[in-house]
């Protein structure tokens, strides 16, 4: 079992910053990929930007240029850092770790954490 627990959600207003963190525990020996999904109301979960095993990071189109997702593999914490924030990043962010087993991969998810963007 992994445990991730996130931090750093709020009320901003549009062009503001904000870091969320997650942190995972406790088998995260497993984990390759981590990243970050957000979900509005009525709206399927989408994924807004992930990090892989090597580094490597994916972004969806519509933060590009403004997200930066970063990963401490020491202390298997990914972040995301958000700035220029816009009324449409509005959502509960999740944090989202793939973790290696047997028969393929297991999706973990923290509690998610409100992210509201005044204009």
């Amino acid at each position: 079992q992994v445990q991730l627990v996130e931090s750093g959600g709020g009320l901003v207003q549009a062009g503001d910053s904000l870091r969320l963190s997650c942190a995972a525990s406790g088998e995260s020996g497993c984990i390759s990929a981590m990243g970050w999904y957000r979900q509005v109301p009525r709206k399927e979960r989408e994924l807004v930007a992930d990090i892989t095993s090597d580094g490597s990071p994916y972004y969806a189109d519509s933060v590009k240029g403004r997200f930066t997702i970063s990963r401490d593999f020491a202390e298997n914490t990914v972040y995301l850092q958000m700035n220029s924030l816009k009324p449409e990043d509005t959502a509960v962010y999740y944090c989202h770790a793939g973790c290696r087993v047997v028969a393929g991969t297991d999706d973990y998810w923290g509690q998610g954490t409100q992210v509201t963007v005044s204009s």
